[in-house]
């Protein structure tokens, strides 16, 4: 059985920073990409950032230049750095798993092309 565990969230306040992490079992973690998404109350869901097995990178321009994605294969865990948080960052934010060819051959920002999906984890940015 495929799990993907997100952890991390919590309670900040502007301008503080915050880690998730994504752990990853039951799939060869090699396999996959995996993409942070988010969705805040009455919006939808909507992309943050993606990883993928070669560690190339993408951002959303809302949170490029503040957050940071990046994995350790080793512990099957991906990790999202929030530096610099704002109250629009407020959400519940989940981590997916994507088959590593869909990242070219398909389009990684798109949640609908995900495979596996996890539990989220709430944010909160206290202004």
């Amino acid at each position: 059985e495929v799990q993907l565990q997100a952890s991390g969230g919590g309670l900040v306040e502007v301008g503080g920073s915050l880690r998730l992490s994504c752990v990853a079992s039951g799939l060869t973690f090699d396999d996959y990409a995996i993409g942070w998404f988010r969705q805040a109350p009455g919006k939808e869901r909507e992309g943050v950032s993606y990883i993928n097995s070669d560690d190339t990178t993408r951002y959303a321009d809302s949170v490029n230049g503040r957050f940071t994605i990046s994995q350790d294969s080793a512990k099957n865990t991906v990790y999202l750095q929030m530096n610099n948080l704002k109250p629009e960052d407020t959400a519940v934010y989940y981590c997916a798993a994507l088959y590593w060819a869909r990242w070219y051959s398909g389009n990684p920002e798109e949640p609908s092309e995900y495979n596996y999906w996890g539990q989220g984890t709430q944010v909160t940015v206290s202004s």
